[in-house]
């Protein structure tokens, strides 16, 4: 038998949850095949007044200057069907996010330099926590 922790018919008070459909898509042009604009979407989870952005397979987009107030952004950062770690470290920097969780980080020959890219952000903004 299975039990996730939740009964059936489980429901609470204690938290506000909102959630918002952001666009996501690849700009460069041998990419946008792989994620063009319009039928998927990242999120921004509005959680008890914190807001979580969830970048989903996309690029430093110009949707992503328009979010305010993210205390976290999970960010993906994958050559060929997302974006390359110094465009992820230059959308950091530019949207200025407060905390920053990149993911989807595999590349085809190993993993992205994650350590690499805390450091471009470190270097430039030291407000910024990388996790």
């Amino acid at each position: 038998m299975f039990f996730n922790g939740l009964r059936q018919n489980f429901s609470t008070s204690k938290f506000s949850l909102k959630v918002e459909a952001i666009a996501m898509n690849n700009l460069r042009k041998y990419a946008r095949p792989f994620h063009p604009k319009g039928p998927v979407n990242g999120y921004v989870l509005n959680i008890n007044n914190k807001r979580i952005y969830i970048s989903g397979d996309t690029e430093d987009i110009p949707e992503m200057q328009n979010l305010k107030d993210i205390n976290m952004a999970l960010v993906c950062m994958i050559l060929l069907y997302t974006m390359p770690i110094e465009n992820v470290a230059d959308a950091v920097l530019t949207f200025k996010f407060k905390t920053v969780l990149p993911y989807h980080y595999r590349e085809t020959d190993g993993l992205s330099n994650v350590e690499n890219f805390k450091k471009m952000i470190n270097s430039k903004n030291k407000t910024i926590k990388v996790v």
